[in-house]
């Protein structure tokens, strides 16, 4: 009902942490520019830049915290300072790369905003790839569901399973990472 603005405000929603699914919106929209009742381009574009809206408020929320102030959060999420480095290190290492390519990653994607701003991924490099990745993923959704037509409904259930295998990955090492992270505990007292 909101044409191009519902793909540009959804897309925008789920970058920010709403879980909305991109493989919802942009199948249907490539559908509906199917039909002719969109524009193709426009509903890719407005797809990468409701991504990069979304993702520059993730961004700017994390940039506004100071490395102690995480610290301090960290602790209320079983975060240690260990855990805090870790991260540190790995996008001093693998930063920008790694803004690009989570773009394609269920789950990954929605969040990967946050430790951009708390380790200070420059700001320019940070929207290039964040819109370049979203223009892609978008391109992607978005020609699967023109192609498919009116049958695009039939690729929610791989993309759910995906994103169960995902979850899945998640939960497992959470478990694994509270298991040592009790354990150690454990040994310090």
């Amino acid at each position: 009902a909101l044409g191009y603005w519902g793909v540009f405000i959804l897309s925008a929603l789920e970058s920010a942490n709403i879980p909305i699914p991109s493989e919802v919106i942009l199948p249907f929209s490539g559908f509906l520019s199917s039909t002719g009742a969109m524009q193709f381009w426009i509903v890719v574009f407005l797809g990468g830049f409701g991504n990069l809206a979304g993702s520059l408020l993730s961004y700017w929320i994390a940039k506004r915290f100071s490395r102690e102030e995480m610290l301090i959060l960290g602790k209320y999420f079983l975060m240690s300072h260990h855990h805090l480095e870790v991260a540190e290190r790995w996008f001093a290492k693998y930063g920008s790369a790694s803004v690009f390519f989570a773009r394609f990653i269920p789950v990954v994607r929605t969040f990967i905003s946050f430790p951009a701003g708390m380790f200070n991924v420059p700001l320019r490099s940070f929207i290039i790839l964040t819109f370049l990745g979203s223009f892609l993923w978008s391109l992607f959704l978005a020609y699967i569901g023109f192609t498919l037509g009116a049958n695009w409904t039939s690729i929610r259930p791989y993309f759910h399973e995906f994103d169960y295998l995902i979850l899945a990955v998640i939960v497992a090492s959470t478990a694994w990472w509270l298991a040592g992270h009790m354990k150690r505990r454990k040994q310090r007292t």
